[in-house]
């Protein structure tokens, strides 16, 4: 399984350039197209076989389609009823469990690992919330993009305890933070410590079945196959070919779930519904843990915890042999993406997903198609060294000396006239509402943010590359 942050931190500028550049969208397209033409853009792009995407609006599934071929020997096109295998998205599941049952009074986060493993490297120092949060230090056991050989042949939790859990900590307790799938291994044996029970066994019972996640299976014991997806992998730009199978007791409590978009997204559902745990749980699941100097982690537990077009996201991505997953959850907006696809080590799951988030946000009244038509005038303007001063405020207009507009000409106009200029978020700041645009070009994509103050005047016109 992969270090998810990585991803986001490359699928963030994708996603951006991709709903500015997919096919041109009228006010009058639907949202189902606007996904359709978003999901098959990014698939014709990165080659991956099939994307399955569903999609949450003021809380009740609106969306479920797939996309691509599940199969490509023999040729079997990708369905909504189908299932993927989901990766690290599984460890909101195993921190769900955890939480049931400091619930139940059975343990506490801030207990400590050696309470049920006192064996592991300064376990009297760990706690269950350093697991839970990455921040523990126990070494990761699968950081690689691939299914290395010693994965082929079965394991157990307790060995790979033994193997990399009894290793010196890659730092102190609650120092840094880093993705660990062993984390969850762990996390999951104290699950059966605690409830006595096998993992699967608590999972399925109070998780799985309460919130009829009918569809949901277990890969770490049998591999997903036909008629659901197929995983695939690809060497740098070759061929595409099956992916090898993790071996059993590899995924654990770490990356074990397959099931489809639609149950995922049920999942989602739940959660803005608090359904399954307490108020309570699911703050402390949805708070950024800090590490010991006051630095938030940005990740709660099972989850990254962070703002999206000015909105708060509970997000996870997920890899295992074969897959990748995105799973975006807005709970204050009570919407959520869920998209799951059939190659590993590939972007297109994170890079639809934020892309499809980004939609949800738009705004496509009257006076964002006004403002977007303003914002692309003066850029235009800017390219030829003019500046209709009578759109700024004096705050502005001091900004933009002659020297300011000089480079601003120099810069942008030697990009031509933009290819597409849209707003894909707004927010308030300042007392302010704030537009990002992005403007794409041959070549590149620029990011475009104003600042409109109560009498409509434009207080900042800023441009930077995606990214800045």
């Amino acid at each position: 399984m992969t270090n998810p942050r990585r991803w986001l931190a490359r699928q963030g500028i994708a996603a951006l350039s991709l709903l500015a550049a997919a096919a041109p969208l009228s006010a009058q397209q639907s949202f189902d197209a606007r996904v359709d033409s978003i999901a098959t853009a990014v698939l014709r792009q990165t080659g991956v076989p099939s994307a399955s995407v569903a999609v949450v609006r003021d809380g009740r599934l609106v969306y479920a389609h797939a996309y691509g071929e599940a199969s490509l020997d023999p040729a079997t096109p990708a369905t909504a009823t189908m299932r993927y295998s989901v990766g690290s998205i599984s460890k909101q599941f195993a921190a769900s469990c955890i939480l049931l049952l400091q619930q139940q009074g059975k343990l506490s986060l801030d207990d400590r690992v050696s309470r049920w493993f006192p064996d592991l490297t300064r376990a009297n120092e760990v706690t269950v919330r350093e697991l839970l949060s990455h921040t523990s230090g126990y070494q990761d056991y699968w950081p690689q993009d691939y299914v290395p050989p010693f994965m082929l042949q079965p394991t157990t939790a307790q060995r790979i305890m033994d193997r990399w859990a009894k290793k010196p900590l890659d730092f102190d307790p609650g120092t840094r933070w880093q993705y660990s799938n062993t984390n969850y291994v762990i996390a999951g044996a104290i699950v059966e410590k605690a409830s006595g029970m096998p993992f699967w066994e608590f999972l399925t019972t109070r998780i799985l079945k309460p919130l009829d996640l009918a569809s949901a299976a277990d890969i770490d014991v049998s591999q997903v196959t036909v008629p659901e997806a197929t995983g695939y992998m690809r060497f740098a730009l070759g061929p595409l070919h099956r992916a090898p199978k993790e071996a059993r007791g590899w995924l654990f409590a770490a990356g074990e779930l397959a099931m489809t978009p639609s149950d995922l997204a049920k999942w989602d559902v739940a959660m803005m519904d608090q359904r399954l745990l307490s108020p309570a749980s699911y703050h402390a699941q949805q708070t950024d843990v800090l590490l010991k100097n006051g630095v938030a982690s940005g990740y709660g537990l099972g989850v990254f915890v962070s703002m999206f077009a000015g909105h708060r996201l509970i997000e996870h991505d997920g890899e295992v042999s074969g897959f990748t997953a995105e799973n975006m959850v807005f709970p204050d907006d009570r919407a959520a993406v869920v998209v799951l696809t059939n190659q590993d080590a590939a972007p297109a799951a994170g890079a639809i997903g934020r892309a499809v988030g980004q939609l949800l946000f738009a705004h496509e009244d009257a006076e964002t198609a006004a403002r977007t038509a303003q914002a692309r005038e003066i850029f235009v303007g800017l390219q030829q060294g003019t500046l209709d001063r009578s759109l700024f405020t004096a705050d502005a207009n001091a900004y933009f000396t002659d020297a300011a507009i000089h480079d601003f000409a120099s810069s942008l106009a030697p990009l031509g006239p933009p290819r597409e200029f849209r707003q894909v978020s707004q927010g308030l700041r300042g007392g302010m509402l704030r537009r990002i645009f992005v403007a794409v070009f041959p070549g590149t994509t620029l990011r475009v943010w104003t600042f409109q103050t109560a009498d409509g005047k434009l207080e900042q016109y800023q441009v930077a590359p995606i990214g800045n």
